[in-house]
């Protein structure tokens, strides 16, 4: 499976588990989508992403990858705040502050980087 195939099946699973009432594996599979996409678009801007315990290059987790994209240089505001969204913690009770919809967030930051931002 291509890394577009992995982002669109992960983005069908946040879906399908927002519809089942399980939000927390929505906001697990979305988070994976948009950092699969961050992940793309870094290594397109020769962004290495570095494994501070190992001290050479690797994939990193979609959380690094969407935090080192929040700090990318010239990517739109909406993008940037998109991907602090993304990479918010829950509070105690497991949500996030009202108006935040991870889903959103992802097809947002996956669209805006695929427009060639």
């Amino acid at each position: 499976m291509d890394f577009f195939s992995e982002i669109y099946a992960e983005l069908e699973q946040a879906d399908a588990a927002h519809a089942a009432g399980n939000e927390g594996r929505a906001r697990v599979c979305a988070r994976r989508a948009a950092g699969l996409a961050a992940r793309i678009f870094l290594t397109r801007h020769d962004v290495r992403l570095i494994d501070a315990t190992r001290d050479k290059a690797r994939l990193s987790s979609a959380y690094e990858a969407l935090q080192t994209l929040a700090q990318f240089p010239g990517l739109a505001p909406n993008l940037k705040q998109a991907a602090l969204h993304l990479t918010m913690r829950v509070n105690a009770e497991f949500h996030l502050p009202a108006g935040i919809n991870l889903i959103d967030e992802a097809h947002l930051l996956i669209g805006g980087l695929n427009e060639g931002n």
